[in-house]
């Protein structure tokens, strides 16, 4: 399992999406297509006016929000945070499953959890977790937790029906979803690569953007050469340089685990390309 450091920026992502508590609410009218709830204070009195958004209404789909409240009915909402000048924002879809919310918050991040893959898409893949309601598909894999290795669609890395295993990043109530990783499970790449920081070596091109080219340096690693790095000159894109598949001399700049990126520079003297020979 890796090591590195957590991005602070994912971990402030992670943390907001942590349940919030939830409130016994009364739905006191609408805002277009919010609700506006009051919120209960000691003995049943109402000590502010919250809102439900649209989208944190239900997990159904519907067009009017009347369609699933209705002024004077009384919801269980989770809180979500404070927007439009202090006003709390809450989720009722969050509660809106006991038994699924229940299932979601006996789940912490770092849990191990199996199940089946059910579905497999260009933007993630979908897992049927073991012990999850009856009819329900709470496990999600985005493709860039998948593999350590770059890869162009989710259908590399898995398939239909296979039993895979994983770790807990985020259970999430208002979406009916865990987040979870398959590469999390694997050591990453770049702890053993670490030492290489200063080395000169030869890659293959693996991809062209617009600012640069990205190099695979060894299995599961590659780095990032920025165009600067390839000439003084004015050009539209690295394509006009470079091609995919050729093979250059880098030197490694600096192996960052926080970010999981490594920077590369570009060789020009003839004893590094003879360095890079003899690596």
């Amino acid at each position: 399992m890796s090591e590195s450091a957590p991005d602070p920026r994912l971990q402030s992502l992670l943390d907001r999406l942590q349940p919030g508590p939830v409130r016994r609410v009364k739905v006191i009218g609408f805002d277009g297509a919010d609700a506006l709830v009051a919120l209960e204070g000691p003995e049943g009195r109402n000590v502010e006016v919250g809102r439900v958004p649209q989208h944190e209404l239900s997990m159904r789909r519907f067009d009017d929000p009347a369609e699933i409240v209705s002024v004077g009915e009384e919801i269980e909402a989770e809180e979500i945070g404070r927007w439009r000048e202090g006003q709390l924002h809450l989720s009722a879809r969050a509660c809106e499953n006991p038994e699924l919310r229940s299932f979601l918050l006996g789940i912490r991040p770092g849990q191990i959890l199996s199940g089946t893959v059910s579905e497999v898409h260009n933007f993630g893949v979908f897992v049927h977790l073991d012990g999850e309601p009856d009819g329900l598909c709470t496990g999600f894999i985005r493709v860039t937790e998948l593999s350590w290795s770059r890869i162009n669609h989710a259908s590399e890395a898995v398939e239909v029906g296979q039993r895979v295993t994983t770790e807990v990043i985020v259970s999430e109530t208002r979406r009916g979803q865990v987040i979870v990783s398959l590469k999390a499970l694997l050591e990453d790449p770049l702890i053993r690569f670490a030492n290489q920081t200063g080395r000169v070596l030869r890659g293959p091109i693996t991809k062209i953007i617009p600012f640069g080219v990205f190099v695979r340096l060894a299995d599961c690693v590659e780095g990032f050469l920025h165009l600067s790095e390839l000439t003084n000159e004015p050009v539209e894109s690295p394509d006009q340089l470079v091609s995919e598949g050729e093979v250059i001399t880098v030197r490694v700049a600096e192996v960052d685990l926080q970010r999981h990126r490594v920077s590369l520079r570009a060789v020009m003297t003839g004893e590094d390309v003879q360095a890079s020979r003899s690596v």
